[in-house]
């Protein structure tokens, strides 16, 4: 059997085409016609009140950051068990990250674990809704309006997902979706800010083109530009955004079939779970699932090490996910010293089984067998 690779970009129709096409039109910088349909898309089906593409997810959490004026000493409460980007964004504008732990059935942030880390220097909660799933958010959006913090959602992994019918992106202050070819909408690389207060609207477009107003001005809202704020250069090119809007067109298709393999994976498993051999994803009452990824939880770190080599003899590329980061190189010496043991639970046992659209019945029926083979003996 040829070795079943983790993850594999699918083309959904029109990608290459549409490049063309953006090339032809002689623009292919930032905030061109594909990137405008993008932007359109998301705001019409989503809601989102204003979206903005960027060169990729870590770009659009740099941009929260700055739009919610991190400075140095200020404190960002976030999971532990999340991507580096969702804490290096605010440790380049000299944040103090404290981490929280993860809740005992998901991976997302432990809700009823974020007041008592609030102290006066508290401005932000980043949540991450890890694996499209959702966190509690009104738990956590009271406990902000409480203390007046601000709530951005890293929602990377979180397109077409809902908490109690809204979509994710669409409840904090400010939300980041990636199009990383590992996610189930691709630009290969590729993200978005989501801006839900208005406020920051005007901003935000200022900081993603340099720190000048080159938006207003291309719409004819001031008769020349300048450099009026801090910024860089955030909006990608509309070739990638070109791509990314063949991918949108093909959502329903993408997101049917991903579903279809998660639900065949979820069956053919769940008597481990059933028999407490393993621990499969839990959706909570409140949130749906995109189907982003399949995981399984093992016993312990041996247990998943022998797994995933046991699986790569019979040429399948199963993966770990986050290492805690408040235990990594970077960041342990300035963590506060608590145990976050749900985090490092996930860290050291979570494993993601190969996930991609073109699975095909055969490999995705050959996956499970070859766990459960492993569980038996």
């Amino acid at each position: 059997m040829t070795s079943l690779p983790f993850n594999k970009p699918y083309l959904s129709g029109k990608e290459t085409d549409y490049i063309k096409e953006a090339v032809a039109s002689g623009k292919i910088s930032g905030d061109g016609v594909f990137t405008k349909k993008c932007h359109e898309f998301f705001e019409s089906k989503y809601g989102f009140k204003k979206c903005l593409l960027t060169t990729s997810c870590t770009d659009a959490l740099e941009m929260a950051a700055l739009l919610i004026d991190i400075r140095e000493g200020d404190e960002v409460i976030m999971p532990s068990y999340t991507f580096v980007s969702t804490s290096n964004a605010f440790v380049l504008r000299g944040a103090k990250i404290v981490f929280a732990d993860s809740e005992a059935n998901t991976p997302n942030i432990d809700a009823d674990k974020i007041e008592e880390l609030i102290t006066e220097n508290t401005k932000a909660i980043v949540v991450v809704h890890y694996a499209g799933m959702a966190c509690d958010m009104d738990k956590i959006m009271a406990v902000a309006n409480k203390y007046n913090l601000f709530v951005i959602e890293d929602a990377a992994q979180a397109i077409d997902s809902f908490y109690k019918g809204k979509p994710l992106g669409s409840i904090g202050h400010l939300a980041a979706f990636s199009f990383h070819e590992t996610k189930n909408i691709i630009s290969g690389e590729g993200g978005m800010l989501i801006i839900n207060d208005e406020k920051f609207i005007k901003r935000a477009e200022i900081i993603r083109e340099k720190g000048t107003n080159r938006s207003a001005f291309f719409r004819g809202e001031i008769d020349k530009y300048g450099w009026v704020d801090v910024g860089s250069s955030f909006l990608p090119s509309d070739i990638i955004a070109a791509f990314l809007y063949a991918q949108l067109e093909n959502l329903e298709d993408i997101q049917s079939r991903r579903k279809y393999i998660w639900n065949t994976y979820y069956e053919g498993l769940k008597e481990l779970d059933e028999k407490g051999l393993v621990k499969l994803p839990k959706v909570s009452s409140y949130a749906t699932n995109n189907a982003h990824m399949f995981y399984l939880v093992c016993e312990n770190v041996e247990e998943r090490s022998a797994l995933i080599q046991t699986l790569k003899k019979n040429n399948i590329n199963a993966v770990f996910h986050y290492l805690s980061l408040h235990k990594s190189p970077f960041y342990k010496d300035k963590h506060d010293g608590r145990k976050l043991q749900n985090c490092d639970k996930y860290a050291d046992s979570l494993v993601r089984l190969p996930f991609y659209y073109e699975l095909t019945e055969v490999q995705i029926q050959t996956i499970i067998t070859q766990i459960n083979l492993f569980f038996s003996t």
